[in-house]
């Protein structure tokens, strides 16, 4: 049985890293005769928004197809052998930082005041409190 693990990298992980990811990931598949077939294929698919890099894990599972509880139990330790090995490696991916326009925030802390009423002053080049 067939079964893809996409995932997203930063860009500008270095080539030789990514090597490294790839003989991780076959050590793994080779330690877990029982469980993976030792081909398979990790794939660049595509560069999205100048960076991040989408790839995907390819693997055969050894099973029949029809015990699918033992399907996703062994899918959940490939996904969690792949964090392991991110980490280890250094792999991350980082959101671009994205521009926030506020408006208007009242009452979101009780801690700070809020803004005073606009009628309660008057414009003269300078605000004046009213004085009626």
């Amino acid at each position: 049985m067939f079964d893809t693990i996409e995932f997203h990298i930063d860009v500008y992980t270095p080539v030789d890293t990514i090597a490294a990811l790839r003989k991780a990931i076959q050590a793994y598949l080779e330690s877990k005769p029982k469980h993976w077939n030792p081909k398979h294929t990790v794939l660049v698919k595509e560069i999205e928004n100048v960076n991040k890099m989408k790839m995907s894990l390819n693997v055969l599972h050894t099973m029949n197809h029809q015990n699918f509880p033992e399907r996703n139990s062994r899918r959940s330790e490939l996904v969690l052998e792949l964090k392991k090995i991110f980490e280890s490696l250094g792999i991350k991916y980082n959101l671009l930082p994205q521009e926030v326009h506020l408006t208007q925030v009242l009452g979101a802390n009780p801690r700070i005041p809020a803004p005073p009423d606009p009628a309660a002053y008057l414009w003269t080049g300078e605000f004046m409190k009213n004085e009626d």
